[in-house]
């Protein structure tokens, strides 16, 4: 028999494990992966802020917050993030043309620019 998961179950299971330890910054990393997978964008976003606040010099957390800023139509700190994401060595342009969370900004001029100040480091 294949094995289903239940994205409620996940979500209250590592909401649960959050409350206990707060700055477990694996479980707010897994968290935020599964509100925004599942239409929790706002909640998506804080988890996301809240990494980057415990972990600021992390740019997989840099980028997870810039994508979850452009789910949120924020554009501008997305960018913003999105750029200090790659001064702090994110290096995946591939990743980045692909990735459906950034569509909203991937025909923005500053999009092409950190694109382009990406592809100058490699």
């Amino acid at each position: 028999m294949a094995k289903t998961s239940d994205p409620q179950f996940e979500m209250r299971f590592f909401e649960s494990v959050l409350r206990r330890a707060p700055d477990y910054t694996e479980v707010i990393e897994i968290l935020g992966g599964l509100y925004t997978k599942h239409g929790r964008i706002a909640d998506g976003l804080r988890m996301d802020r809240k990494l980057v606040k415990l972990l600021p010099d992390n740019s997989t957390a840099h980028y997870n917050l810039a994508c979850s800023l452009a789910l949120s139509k924020r554009h501008r700190e997305a960018l913003q993030t999105l750029r200090r994401a790659v001064e702090l060595g994110y290096k995946d342009a591939d990743w980045m043309l692909q990735d459906p969370d950034l569509e909203t900004l991937k025909q923005h001029p500053g999009f092409i620019g950190v694109l382009e100040a990406l592809k100058s480091q490699a």
